[in-house]
């Protein structure tokens, strides 16, 4: 059985680095990018199975790559869990809808958040049989 792909897009090195080593001891393989185009560019490229995406970023911000990869025939049904520090209700109603599957505030519960995953990639799984 393959490991599943999760891309962590954020412009946060620290941030990257330690949800990178929390998801590689869960067993899952971690993809990176630090800004809008390249988590675009990587998406595309790797396919991966779920995507952690922060909203302010350089380039593009995480709205409008959630929104490029939901419009895409090949990337729409990746689930994207948005990770940001912007906790205004209009700040989620925004994110729910430019397509993302779930909006979690920073600080967020590493424990919860690796078990969000786990739901989400399930789900994804139940979806495709």
């Amino acid at each position: 059985m393959t490991k599943k792909k999760i891309l962590v897009v954020d412009d946060e090195r620290e941030i990257v680095t330690n949800l990178c080593m929390a998801l590689e001891m869960k067993g899952y393989e971690a993809l990176t990018a630090f800004d809008g185009q390249e988590a675009l560019d990587v998406a595309r490229k790797e396919m991966p199975d779920l995507v952690l995406l922060d909203i302010v970023m350089p380039k593009l911000n995480g709205y409008q790559v959630c929104r490029e990869l939901k419009k895409s025939e090949t990337t729409k049904s990746i689930p994207i869990l948005m990770l940001t520090a912007k906790t205004q209700e209009s700040d989620v109603f925004w994110g729910k809808e430019t397509g993302a599957d779930e909006y979690i505030k920073k600080p967020f519960d590493l424990a919860d958040l690796l078990e969000r995953i786990g739901v989400f990639l399930e789900k994804k799984e139940q979806n495709k049989k």
